[in-house]
């Protein structure tokens, strides 16, 4: 929180700092909910021009959850503006996906149970697979969470139990199919 009020105040290191703590996760986070890398990068960089130039007096809870939302947004804008469909305030339930290098098991060797882990992520619902992600890979807390998905607190709770169980239910269903 520091950096961040160290760039809201003008500070350039500290803006800099920003950037490169947070570009990566961003590009991670980012490649999610697009497959077009141009896109993604464009958006980042229009976010962090944004930052510079406005210098938001936001007050911000956690950093990293307010540039994950924001950059959600932008790129949604930015599908919009390429579809020219009309934009929906609920853009939440959008396609997510998870890549095979962000999986649950991705230290796990053994490729069958990868193979059903796989089949079984492929099964949950898009707000399933980003919460997932969003808590296990990105470790943010439930409040971040719900920032970015423009949930409350309790429904990301429950969403991802409800996650966890549907996967756990599909995984034991393939499990006896298998057998």
């Amino acid at each position: 929180m520091v950096l961040w009020e160290a760039y809201q105040q003008g500070d350039h290191h500290s803006f800099d700092l920003l950037f490169r703590r947070y570009y990566e996760p961003l590009v991670q986070y980012g490649s999610k909910l697009t497959g077009n890398n141009d896109i993604l990068e464009d958006c980042i960089q229009e976010l962090f021009t944004e930052l510079w130039q406005n210098k938001s007096q936001t007050q911000v809870q956690s950093v990293k959850a307010y540039l994950f939302k924001s950059l959600k947004y932008k790129l949604y804008r930015a599908y919009q503006r390429k579809t020219a469909s009309p934009f929906n305030e609920n853009y939440s339930d959008v396609l997510f996906e998870l890549s095979h290098e962000t999986l649950l098991v991705g230290r796990e060797q053994d490729a069958e149970k990868t193979a059903r882990v796989l089949q079984a992520l492929g099964r949950l619902s898009h707000r399933q697979k980003e919460i997932i992600y969003l808590k296990f890979y990105q470790e943010l807390s439930y409040e971040e969470v719900s920032e970015i998905m423009n949930i409350n607190y309790q429904a990301a709770r429950n969403l991802l139990y409800q996650s966890i169980k549907s996967l756990k239910k599909l995984l034991t269903t393939l499990a006896l199919l298998l057998f």
